[in-house]
């Protein structure tokens, strides 16, 4: 399963990274504004959009290329390592 995560804290990168490797996942993270994001999300089986800490525009490219490619978007305010092992733990299983 590849997931890819827009928004979050900067600092949290590669805990996402190690958290979505125990769920044998793929992740792409997105703490920051990519001029290209729309492209680079790319195909994946989920979305995950922290909405706390992240741009209004980041969010807005989100939900549009989920809504136009029919991928799952989950949303959580908090951008913490456990809201992100919640969300695996309901999308896996």
């Amino acid at each position: 399963m590849s997931v890819v995560i827009v928004g979050g804290h900067d600092r949290m990168h590669c805990q996402y990274k190690n958290i979505c490797k125990k769920f044998g996942c793929k992740a792409k993270v997105f703490t920051q504004k990519k001029c290209n994001l729309d492209c680079l999300i790319g195909n994946p089986d989920l979305i995950v959009l922290f909405t706390n800490p992240v741009s209004h525009s980041m969010a807005t490219i989100a939900r549009k290329e989920a809504a136009h490619r029919g991928i799952t978007l989950v949303q959580s305010h908090s951008g913490s390592g456990n809201a992100l092992r919640t969300i695996l733990e309901t999308s896996l299983g």
